[in-house]
């Protein structure tokens, strides 16, 4: 099974009606000016032209920030229903809103979302504040992982300041029990992401990274050159998830790209499903 675990819901169509305004918000937080709504079949045939079978689907609660989010909790919960064997769903909450923890409750017992999704750099928050740990002790509670946007963020009125890698060793030290994604490798600090990987098991980090040049070349310079060649496939195998942060990037490409890497074949079946197994229901 091959699985993609950073894929963002906000303009999927089957999402809801979404007005005009609403995908203008949508467009302008994410700075993503020229995307539309997406049939949801579009998408699927887009994911089996790829040979992937499975997404995780990412909200993200803006509420206190921008007065508002790009895709709800409520709309993940509906398409999961709707398409149980394609979708696995996230929560997001915003941790500065009042009721955070009764939202973050509500997706993990009535909703049944499998996992929660962060964004310091986008909701302004330093990882390794200790207001967090309530969040933190929620998710150890419910045996549920976190995905962090981890590094440099495009969009609008980020601070890469908050995203630092550095920023969630605490959290990893603190929290060993917490499953821990650090989105799009920590680019461009991908060398200090593999350190806290190898420091800290509990720590993943996935592929959704596309600043320059081509999948291809850029996964050879990020992942072959700035780092060792031989890191992931040798140190690093259990803890690289594929993900292409779709709408945004380019998924076909991007798992073409990790199929011609020079890493054994098993490692790359890790990198494209196991792994994210793994994360999302723990075990060895």
């Amino acid at each position: 099974m091959v699985i993609d675990v950073h894929v963002h819901p906000g303009f999927l169509a089957q999402t809801g009606a979404l007005t005009e305004s609403e995908l203008k918000f949508r467009q302008d937080v994410m700075g993503l000016y020229k995307t539309d709504e997406i049939e949801i079949e579009a998408w699927k045939n887009l994911c089996r032209c790829a040979e992937i079978d499975r997404l995780f689907l990412l909200p993200l609660d803006l509420k206190t920030t921008e007065g508002g989010g790009v895709g709800t909790n409520e709309e993940v919960v509906e398409l999961v229903k709707e398409n149980p064997d394609w979708f696995c769903g996230f929560a997001s909450v915003d941790p500065h809103r009042e009721d955070a923890l009764e939202v973050l409750e509500r997706a993990f017992t009535e909703q049944r979302l499998s996992g929660l999704k962060l964004h310091p750099s986008k909701q302004r928050f330093y990882p390794d504040d200790e207001a967090m740990d309530p969040i933190y002790e929620m998710c150890v509670r419910y045996n549920k992982p976190i995905l962090f946007h981890a590094g440099v963020s495009m969009e609008p009125g980020t601070l890469t300041k908050y995203a630092h890698p550095l920023r969630f060793e605490e959290t990893a030290y603190r929290f060993p029990k917490l499953r821990i994604c650090l989105a799009h490798f920590g680019w461009p600090w991908v060398k200090e992401t593999c350190m806290l990987m190898l420091k800290y098991r509990n720590i993943y980090t996935d592929t959704a990274m596309l600043y320059f040049d081509n999948p291809k070349e850029f996964y050879a310079q990020s992942l072959g050159v700035d780092i060792g060649p031989h890191w992931i496939d040798r140190s690093l195998r259990h803890q690289v998830m594929f993900g292409s942060d779709e709408p945004r990037l380019e998924m076909l490409r991007m798992i073409r790209a990790i199929r011609e890497m020079d890493i054994r074949e098993s490692t790359k079946e890790l990198i494209l499903g196991e792994n994210a197994l793994r994360f999302l229901n723990g075990g060895a």
